[in-house]
């Protein structure tokens, strides 16, 4: 797989992950961005040992776009905080196949992961579990088509959940286009592990080393992002 990092230095990698490959190692063995940044690392640095890399947070499988990777145990620690504390921002573009109801607002749920059947529910406010989960969004267009009304959307997560996005917008009856698990129009298809139209278009932290405040952005890519012409905006 070819890399296409966006920044590197003796402490992080931001780079972009193609859909369909996981951010870590997962119970299908396949080629993962963890494995795959390291052996970058291995080659490039000329290391006789297995160097160390973290990710700071995750993106799905059917999912593409920016990621941050930490070299160091101190700069994981620092860049975790930020993720957590919603210091990092993290951006999003989505297509939908249904309208929200407003041009731009706040969804805000609970949610519980089965991790049985790794799926996320939204659930009632005190169930044993559950966590908070936020997010903002703003309408960029809605497209009348054959097969129905598509939403294009930004969105701006607030909270860092299983599977939020999806979760979320399939609760406003405006499921993200292709998610298989989610959004009941796509549920029948067997395709295993189709691109779906969510992708993590920017990334703006705090170099924990520098103090230099960091901004990557790469819009989105892949077939389905093709429904729309994303030159228009």
């Amino acid at each position: 797989m070819k890399l296409n990092i966006l920044h590197e230095d003796e402490h992080l990698i931001v780079c972009v992950k193609p859909y369909g490959v996981p951010s870590q190692s997962d119970r299908t063995n396949s080629e993962d961005m963890i494995g795959i940044l390291k052996l970058h690392i291995y080659e490039r640095e000329n290391r006789t040992e297995e160097p160390y890399l973290a990710a700071i947070h995750r993106l799905d499988r059917p999912v593409g776009g920016i990621m941050v990777f930490a070299k160091d145990k101190e700069t994981a620690a620092e860049l975790s905080r930020q993720s957590e504390s919603g210091e990092m921002v993290k951006y999003y573009q989505a297509i939908l196949t249904g309208e929200l109801p407003n041009e731009e607002g706040t969804i805000k749920n609970y949610l519980l992961h089965d991790t049985k059947n790794n799926v996320t529910k939204i659930v009632d406010e005190g169930t044993p579990g559950a966590k908070y989960a936020e997010l903002d969004y703003e309408v960029l267009d809605v497209m009348e088509t054959d097969n129905g009304i598509l939403t294009y959307v930004l969105i701006t997560l607030m909270t860092g959940r299983h599977h939020q996005i999806r979760v979320q917008m399939a609760g406003k009856k405006a499921g993200i286009w292709g998610d298989t698990k989610y959004n009941p129009k796509f549920q029948k298809v067997k395709k295993k592990y189709q691109q779906i139209a969510l992708y993590a278009s920017r990334l703006e932290f705090i170099h924990p080393v520098t103090g230099e405040h960091m901004v990557f952005k790469n819009e989105p890519e892949g077939k389905a992002f093709e429904i729309i012409d994303l030159d228009e905006f």
